[in-house]
């Protein structure tokens, strides 16, 4: 089973450092943006069989804008991601989806909240809202401490599939280096006390 997986956000978020990260195991520390859309192939097993994302990793700069409604075209689903050291990253949010949806309506999405490991954290759980607003799966996470990072495929697999009890059965992703020393800021407690503040008016 194969899919159309579009990973969306502003540049230096982590897209192609999320990708890489499953893909080797390496985590690509050094910044360099994507021109256009890279696509590679992300694979797991699962108790269903095999499942491929074909992942079409796409620029965020400006000045590929014009071009990535061709991108969207057929995603079957999307990952939107931002940095929570960057609020900008975060307000960019509603209309990556916007223009997503404009061309695929149907489309599966996760919002992703990137690089929870920083300590100059920004945007905190309790100010990211437009996941609640617009009923979508929302996950914390750090490509370099790892925490989390599989998440996304195996909603978007359960989502897709429509089987929740799908699950996998091993990780395809190598196991990533040099992880022990991360400092790891992510407080289920402080996520669970953010899912349940009023939104603002």
């Amino acid at each position: 089973m194969e899919f159309k997986l579009v990973i969306l956000g502003e540049g230096g978020v982590g897209k192609t450092s999320f990708v890489q990260r499953h893909i080797s195991g390496e985590f690509v520390k050094k910044y360099e943006p994507t021109h256009g859309a890279d696509v590679s192939t992300v694979s797991f097993s699962t108790n269903k069989g095999e499942i491929h994302f074909k992942c079409w990793d796409v620029a965020g700069q400006n000045e590929f804008t014009g071009f990535q409604d061709g991108y969207y075209i057929k995603a079957d689903c999307a990952i939107i991601m931002f940095d929570v050291s960057s609020r900008l990253s975060y307000k960019q949010i509603p209309i990556w989806y916007k223009n997503l949806i404009r061309v695929s309506p149907n489309v599966k999405v996760v919002i992703c909240a990137n690089k929870v490991d920083l300590r100059t954290r920004q945007v905190k759980a309790k100010d990211v809202v437009f996941h609640r607003k617009h009923n979508l799966q929302y996950y914390e996470m750090s490509t370099k401490s790892t925490e989390n990072y599989e998440k996304p495929f195996e909603y978007l697999a359960k989502s897709l599939l429509k089987d929740n009890k799908v699950h996998f059965t091993k990780t395809i992703a190598k196991t990533p280096p040099n992880v022990k020393n991360i400092r790891k800021t992510f407080n289920k407690e402080v996520f669970e006390k953010a899912l349940n503040t009023p939104l603002p008016e």
